[in-house]
């Protein structure tokens, strides 16, 4: 059917904006905003994701408050008849706007009866980039087909949890974005089931995903690597970017290196540095403070109290609790995935960025040996 979409001077199959080229029911396209107050410990997730072939849209609010308590309001909807706006997505009282594109969007929860708001208006600092292309195949099927932009910059608005009020300021914020299509595998709505009579995905005896996204004043530092249990890499990516508006050029980097320290009871960094060798020859190694963790999975991209990110729940849906993040037991449903905020040194400078990692099963490096 036609939506408002198809007005665009953009189609690229000869087909409407509510269709995309396959029918595989991992297709997603997905928006994620995050980041934390450098000068406290307060930090925000959210986001939204589409999937045509599931008919659903669904969104999501975390805000976490002093690394114990995950206040998260999450959201679904089926797409049906009702497509929204050109530059704008809704789900429920969550609204998602492109204010300008590749530079500016805006994010609200508006009144609901969970008892959480917010308004966050993002602009960039640094341009939007791209990631390298991910694809791969595994026993005859393609486990991965996806394609993803970043973007830093700076965060104005606020958030609310039962009336009170948090105010964001701009200048003490670390705050990023990205948005990606395709295919996905893992968490997000790429493990949900298909059907019965599959064959079982394969599994590795360990693998090691890391990415660092370290902001210092005059540049952006962007790298992520896949590595096997025995340190073997099978897809990197990495750039050093200028800020919008200089005369300098974003710098590939060609290789990391990685000594780090983990938590005791999460595979979880806890310290320790990247080596980071650039295409104009330049090695830096890069510190990391820790400041604060957030798990993705406890808002839906594992499943975790009843609902993963792109299960169906009916034309309207959405529920609300706090997650107490001391409970290990707790937790453990939903950590695969982790992301933490960090303090970063390197050459007398100090930044602010975050890593993002799955750390699972045997790993020659740190001495780990299974899952």
């Amino acid at each position: 059917m036609l939506t408002p979409q198809d007005e665009l001077l953009c189609h690229q199959l000869p087909t409407t904006f509510d269709h995309v080229g396959q029918s595989d029911l991992r297709w997603t396209e997905r928006v994620v905003l995050y980041g934390f107050d450098t000068t406290g410990s307060v930090s925000v997730m959210t986001g939204m994701a589409r999937y045509p072939n599931r008919n659903v849209t669904d969104a999501y609010a975390m805000i976490t408050i002093g690394g114990e308590q995950a206040h998260v309001v999450r959201m679904s909807r089926e797409i049906g008849g009702r497509y929204d706006g050109v530059g704008a997505w809704q789900v429920g009282p969550y609204r998602y706007e492109v204010i300008d594109p590749l530079r500016a969007v805006r994010v609200t929860l508006d009144d609901n009866e969970h008892g959480i708001r917010l308004r966050l208006d993002f602009e960039g600092e640094f341009p939007a980039y791209e990631q390298e292309p991910a694809f791969f195949r595994s026993r005859g099927r393609v486990r991965e087909d996806a394609r993803r932009y970043y973007q830093n910059g700076r965060i104005s608005g606020w958030m609310e949890i039962d009336g009170e009020r948090i105010d964001i300021d701009p200048d003490t914020w670390w705050f990023g974005r990205d948005h990606s299509w395709g295919i996905r595998h893992g968490g997000g709505g790429g493990s949900l089931p298909e059907g019965e009579g599959l064959q079982p995905n394969e599994v590795p005896d360990g693998v090691l995903y890391y990415m660092g996204i370290f902001q210092f004043e005059d540049e952006l530092v962007h790298f992520a690597q896949r590595e096997t249990a025995d340190g073997q890499r099978w897809h990197f990516e990495g750039t050093v970017l200028p800020r919008s508006g200089s005369d300098a050029k974003p710098v590939p980097i060609l290789n990391t290196e990685h000594a780090l320290t983990f938590r005791d009871d999460f595979r979880i960094v806890s310290g320790g540095d990247f080596t980071v060798h650039s295409a104009d020859g330049r090695r830096r190694r890069f510190a990391i403070t820790p400041l604060s963790d957030f798990w993705p999975g406890i808002a839906g991209y594992d499943h975790y109290r009843g609902y993963a990110s792109g299960m169906w729940k009916g034309p309207r849906w959405s529920d609300h609790f706090v997650a107490d993040l001391t409970d290990t037991a707790d937790l453990k449903q939903a950590s695969m995935l982790s992301e933490t905020f960090c303090r970063v040194e390197t050459e007398g400078r100090v930044g602010h960025g975050l890593v993002e990692m799955v750390f699972l099963g045997r790993n020659a490096r740190y001495g780990f040996e299974g899952f």
